[in-house]
């Protein structure tokens, strides 16, 4: 308990101080994100977080381990990554409204003058989009491929669930770039407009393409 027992807590009887006791430090959340995308070795993590350093690295998930939130995919190994116990993986719902927040809330800010967009975020992205409510009435699927990460979703019984893996038989193929996927996801983008300058290439049917953009809520205008 050496980790946790140095930690500063808010010591506040009350769920989200609980939840921000552990989480609530720099990076911490990002990590979680990361595993949330799939296992990680230790180099992926320290590539996908660009300033964290490695000692600040290891010592979040030395807490988050000891936390029971993640787990070493080899204890005698650091390198052999790391993944989200079954507890961990209950932090999915929380980070995926944080995410849709998050697409909402940059929305409204001026884009940054330089930033970094990775493919696999458009994963966690996609999830966070999705709303079983906007589902179509017809089972289908839809492929995915951001700059080479590929995934899919596939849509069945009015339910709508998010595969980090290629889909070799999607109803509909969609292929773009990470920043183009950003703009989209943030609404600066006009999908239509997207798919007629090129930066964005579909494959299927039409109708697909429509129902596809609702079940990700684009189906209406961007932001101006």
């Amino acid at each position: 308990m050496g980790l946790l027992k140095d930690r500063r807590t808010y010591d506040q009887q009350c769920g989200l101080a609980y939840a921000l006791d552990v989480l609530g430090e720099r990076w911490t959340l990002l990590i979680v994100r990361e595993l949330l995308i799939r296992p990680r070795r230790y180099g992926e993590l320290l590539d996908a977080l660009q300033g964290i350093g490695t000692n600040l690295l290891a010592d979040r998930l030395g807490f988050l381990v000891e936390a029971g939130l993640v787990r070493p995919l080899d204890p005698q190994r650091r390198t052999a990554g790391y993944a989200l116990t079954e507890l961990g993986e209950r932090m999915r719902e929380p980070v995926l409204s944080l995410a849709r927040f998050g697409l909402t809330y940059a929305a409204h800010q001026p884009p940054p003058a330089a930033s970094v967009t990775r493919p696999a975020w458009a994963i966690l992205a996609t999830d966070a989009m999705l709303d079983d409510t906007r589902a179509p009435g017809i089972d289908e699927v839809y492929g995915f491929d951001v700059d080479g990460e590929q995934f899919h979703v596939v849509v069945e019984g009015g339910r709508a669930v998010l595969h980090p893996t290629a889909a070799p038989d999607a109803t509909l193929h969609v292929k773009t770039d990470a920043k183009t996927f950003f703009q989209l996801g943030v609404r600066r983008l006009d999908p239509l407009e997207a798919v007629l300058a090129g930066s964005v290439q579909v494959s299927g049917p039409p109708a697909a393409m429509s129902r596809c953009l609702r079940l990700l809520g684009l189906a209406g205008n961007p932001l101006g």
